[in-house]
């Protein structure tokens, strides 16, 4: 079958990587600190050079958010599955 070899990656990094999840869950936390911290008033403009304009504190705040909430998100799921598969695992050597 075609999907072995995708299962067993995202076996293995669930399994075997399960603090990635937690990595990836603390940094979405930190860009989400950050982010908010982006919204306090008296902030202007930031010049970002790579775009060749300068933008509002609060835009790069909310990317921020977006990304850090996605991260959460994405840390939360993994943490899930490492617990669904603990669980499960545990049940069947029990």
């Amino acid at each position: 079958m075609t999907d072995k070899p995708v299962r067993s990656f995202f076996r293995t990094l669930v399994q075997d990587y399960g603090w990635i999840h937690l990595g990836i869950g603390l940094s979405g936390n930190f860009l989400f600190a950050v982010g908010s911290v982006m919204f306090l008033p008296g902030l202007g403009k930031v010049n970002l050079p790579w775009l060749h304009a300068a933008v509002e504190w609060k835009t790069v705040g909310v990317w921020l958010f977006i990304v850090g909430a996605t991260l959460m998100l994405i840390g939360s799921i993994g943490s899930l599955l490492l617990s669904i598969y603990n669980n499960n695992h545990n049940n069947d050597a029990g």
